[in-house]
């Protein structure tokens, strides 16, 4: 018999729990009790649509009930975990909707990841069922999960969302099948008693870019806490309208497309497959007002847009996260589309570290990742968890009312995160001013040891990021049998026709004052760079690269 799920006692003190929810960031509603609540005051405003569907609050509602009894009676348990790999699509609040009334724990899995980390996921999580799509972006997701029932006997059904008749048997049954007819009263009693906030509500896996993920195990008020931080500082209204190309099975979509509209009444678009010139129709299309996504996706926004074609005027708030803003991209997106570019450090473990707010200064963005919102607290320490002065480097670390529960079924790695005193260590480096805006300077690891010198890849990076040659850059270790590792810089050119030299880039940092023996030894030119979803570079791929093409 498995041990029982932790709750959010097991993570954080009477005391902590009454004192978040007298300030309100955690609040007593569950998901499906806001979703109830949403349709009542908001029937008939669209809450979420993709290029397919769109639904209304009051037919999410009933929506998401049919499809939570229907689980219910295809013998989906409380506290049972559900696996989701699906694009952004409407089924995604759906289901997480549906599981939360009945008690259920969504695991999502990012359309990108193929067998061997979806079935590390599977079988790490416990995972009984799974939804997920057909054929998306010529990949066949319900074939791979046929062929994973059969190697995972806890793994008890596969239902496919947008199925179609071309699904054969074997690969799930389709999704639509579940959803039950009858009296909407009915069903409600037959849902059974609603959840609590405060219980296990989504278990988000990190990225794994360095490492087998770890599973983010998450209540519905953890997230609520960021959801509601972000509102406070973007002024988010019931007006606004989010544009959501940001993958919704990872912690950035599920917050910001599905809860932070779903809390204020507002409406979501959802963006399935990215294209940046596509994206801007739609952003006028749907009056879209807000958005949060890694950097890449607004450099990607600026470089398509066409004043003679495109009117992103709605736009008034672009939240970036994920890598730094340079100040040319705040500058160019103010000049373009007239909003607010702000930056955002947060990871799955606690969604929301730090932001700059829509009062704060707008080169704020460009210097910094802003700092601890209402509520949470930030600080910068070093191995044995002390805080180190301000403008010294060390370890990001936070408290406050968004943080997990734990990493699942790893008590040994969530020790490890907490410092003496409490603060959770992010295991990026970072540096705080006198006025406690954190700017990341990059991972623990992200780093070049070259001859025993240790050199910040980040440093490197924000400066040839400035160089009008270059569109992207990611600066890696490579191997050096005498020195042990040189600097080996990865660019995207600014122009294909016209990429940089090494001399070029080197110049500029002579210019800056860097240090040579920082300066990188090799220079390869790319069209695209390795990313995960959400956008972060994937420097072992660059690395693996570099140490194949010395070898």
């Amino acid at each position: 018999m498995s041990a029982p799920l932790k709750t959010v006692r097991d993570r954080y003190s009477d005391v902590d729990i009454e004192r978040y929810y007298r300030a309100g960031f955690w609040q007593p509603s569950s998901f499906s009790a806001v979703v109830r609540a949403r349709a009542a005051s908001h029937p008939d405003k669209t809450y979420v649509c993709d290029d397919a569907e769109s639904l209304t609050y009051s037919e999410f509602a009933e929506k998401s009930l049919r499809l939570a009894v229907g689980l219910k009676r295809a013998g989906v348990r409380r506290g049972e975990r559900v696996a989701a790999q699906l694009p952004n699509w409407t089924e995604f609040p759906l289901l997480a909707a549906a599981l939360n009334r009945i008690g259920a724990i969504l695991v999502p899995i990012m359309p990108i990841y193929r067998e061997n980390d979806v079935a590390y996921v599977i079988d790490h999580a416990g995972v009984s069922t799974v939804v997920t799509c057909g054929k998306f972006r010529g990949f066949d997701h319900a074939a791979m999960f046929a062929e994973l029932k059969k190697q995972n006997p806890q793994l008890r059904e596969v239902y496919v969302t947008r199925a179609g008749s071309a699904l054969g048997f074997a690969h799930g049954k389709p999704l639509d099948a579940l959803y039950a007819d009858g009296d909407i009263n009915r069903l409600e009693h037959e849902a059974g008693p609603d959840t609590s906030p405060d219980d296990g509500f989504v278990i988000v896996y990190t990225s794994g870019t360095t490492s087998r993920p770890k599973g983010c195990f998450h209540t519905f008020n953890t997230l609520r806490a960021s959801a509601l931080g972000i509102a406070k500082s973007i002024r988010y209204s019931e007006q606004d309208v989010q544009f959501g190309p940001s993958p919704i099975t990872h912690s950035t979509g599920i917050i910001t497309s599905v809860l932070l509209p779903l809390l204020h009444g507002t409406s979501s678009y959802l963006m399935d497959v990215w294209d940046p010139a596509v994206g801007l129709e739609r952003i006028k299309e749907h009056g879209c007002t807000c958005a949060v996504t890694a950097t890449a996706f607004l450099q990607m926004l600026i470089a398509a847009f066409d004043p003679g074609k495109h009117d992103p005027s709605s736009l008034r708030v672009w939240i970036c996260a994920g890598a730094p803003i340079p100040g040319s991209v705040v500058e160019k997106a103010r000049e373009m589309f007239g909003c607010h570019v702000l930056s955002l450090y947060g990871r799955s473990e606690n969604m929301l570290t730090t932001m700059c707010t829509i009062d704060d200064p707008a080169e704020r963005s460009a210097t910094s990742d802003g700092r601890a919102l209402a509520g949470a607290e930030v600080k910068i320490v070093d191995k044995e968890g002390r805080e180190v002065p301000r403008g010294e480097e060390g370890d990001i670390a936070y408290r406050g009312p968004s943080h997990m529960i734990e990493y699942f079924r790893n008590e040994e790695e969530t020790a490890k995160l907490f410092t003496p005193d409490g603060f959770s260590r992010s295991g990026d480096l970072g540096r705080a001013d006198e006025n406690g805006y954190i700017r990341v300077t990059g991972r623990l690891k992200d780093i070049v040891i070259r001859g025993g010198m240790n050199i910040s890849a980040r440093e490197l990076e924000d400066h040839l990021v400035t160089h009008p040659k270059v569109g992207m850059v990611a600066i890696v270790g490579m191997p050096d049998e005498r020195l042990g590792e040189k600097v080996c810089a990865y660019v995207v050119p600014a122009d294909p026709g016209s990429p940089p030299t090494l001399e070029e880039l080197n110049a500029l940092l002579a210019e800056r004052k860097v240090a040579r023996q920082k300066f990188p030894e090799r220079l390869e030119v790319v069209s695209t760079m390795p990313t995960t979803a959400t956008g972060k570079i994937q420097k072992h791929v660059l690395r693996a690269d570099i140490a194949k093409k010395l070898a």
